[in-house]
């Protein structure tokens, strides 16, 4: 059985496809909750699934079983999900996905990745993620990336990420692209590890407002500014009665300043 299945076949002009996992490569679940606010302010309909079960451990990754008027139990499946938004108002058209960061078989799943880009004539994959770090929860979050094409990097005015080590399923797919000459860019949020709060609407938006501006996505942050404020006022009132956690911060505070 194909791994990927198509739910619609719509004709899309020169799409680009927006990419995020949760788990490993979703600190605060920035990633995934960026591309789900995308999808739900454009309305982004059905477009295809790639079938979990040759990619992930299901003692893991258990599948739910939900009632059916009552009566009938049913079992629903964790599955990477593709939509897409056909919207004049864009200069091109967008598809986003989203699902777990698979288990098993990265190679083959990163090829079926690939034959969706392939089958929509996509021009562009973006990947996003987020990631924990010494920074300071107060500052604006840091976003880094990398791309196929240094003229990207420059075009997006990030700072490359030069790191080194473990990657998750986003660094495969990442190298995946570069091989097939696929454009490739990556966002990557930059989250206080000591805030352990989830979701963080901060990490979302750092990485929106780089890749909306990117993109030239006309999109209204207004709900994600509030959710990401309310966040921000919740984790001042949390440090201010944790000593410990105030001297730390104060620490960092300090580190920077002599950098």
């Amino acid at each position: 059985m194909e791994s990927l299945r198509f739910e619609s076949r719509p004709g899309l002009r020169r799409p680009v496809l927006i990419l995020a996992f949760s788990g490993w490569n979703d600190a605060g679940q920035s990633a995934t909750a960026a591309v789900h606010y995308l999808a739900e302010q454009f309305e982004a309909q059905p477009l295809a699934v790639i079938d979990p079960d040759e990619f992930y451990d299901f003692t893991v990754l258990r599948p739910q079983v939900k009632l059916v008027e009552g009566v009938h139990r049913q079992v629903e499946w964790t599955v990477n999900e593709f939509r897409y938004a056909a919207n004049p108002a864009l200069e091109r058209d967008l598809i986003f996905g989203f699902g777990p960061e698979p288990h098993l078989k990265w190679k083959i799943f990163c090829g079926t990745v690939v034959q969706l880009v392939r089958e929509c004539d996509v021009e562009m994959v973006v990947t996003l993620g987020g990631f924990l770090a010494e920074v300071l929860y107060s500052r604006p979050v840091p976003v880094s990336g990398f791309a196929s094409d240094p003229a990207l990097i420059e075009k997006l005015d990030l700072r490359a990420t030069r790191y080194e080590g473990p990657t998750g399923i986003v660094g495969v797919l990442a190298d995946v692209c570069r091989r097939q000459a696929l454009p490739h860019v990556s966002l990557w949020a930059a989250l206080p590890h000591y805030i352990a709060a989830v979701p963080n609407p901060r990490g979302a938006l750092a990485l929106l407002m780089r890749l909306t501006s990117f993109l030239n996505i006309p999109v209204d942050l207004g709900p994600l500014k509030e959710s990401a404020a309310t966040f921000e006022q919740k984790v001042n009132e949390a440090v201010a009665e944790d000593p410990k956690l105030s001297a730390y911060i104060r620490e960092l505070k300090k580190r920077e300043f002599a950098n």
